[in-house]
């Protein structure tokens, strides 16, 4: 329960903090393209790793609450036992997706460690390791999922 509460709490501080960075690197660009003569070179770059960061940080707690597109039209037209199969074969899926994700991602960071970004001259294995926290909540997210839904087959 308190494993839970603090994953939930550093994605959404994470969300937060990156939405904002990205919010503020867009409006200063903005205010640059206006009133200054030209804009810093580095706020594109930050911008768009902002923007990655947040998207990664939410899509676990997007996963938690249920917010992803779901297609009842589609899932409607089926029986009701097809509906529990996939009801539960979603979140397996979804889990080995990420699990997959994760695996590739690692050695991902290591060759970013080498790379510098153009502008804002960080290694690249920061904004490859935005990639690891999705497969991470997304994983952590589906997996209790699959749990709470054997366990309400039990029943």
């Amino acid at each position: 329960m308190i494993l839970n509460r603090a994953i939930g709490r550093f994605l959404k501080m994470g969300t937060l903090w990156a939405t904002l960075g990205f919010l503020g690197a867009v409006l200063l660009q903005i205010f640059a393209r206006f009133f200054l003569e030209s804009a810093p070179s580095w706020t594109e770059e930050a911008s768009r790793l902002f923007f990655v960061y947040a998207i990664s940080f939410a899509s676990g707690l997007a996963l938690k609450s249920n917010y992803f597109v779901f297609l009842d039209t589609f899932y409607n037209k089926f029986n009701r036992k097809f509906k529990k199969v996939l009801t539960l074969l979603v979140p397996i899926c979804t889990f080995l997706m990420f699990l997959v994700v994760l695996i590739y991602t690692v050695p991902l960071i290591r060759l970013g460690m080498g790379e510098k970004s153009p502008s804002l001259e960080f290694p690249m294995a920061f904004a490859f390791f935005s990639m690891a926290i999705m497969a991470l909540s997304l994983c952590y997210y589906s997996l209790k999922e699959i749990n709470s839904l054997l366990k309400n087959r039990k029943r």
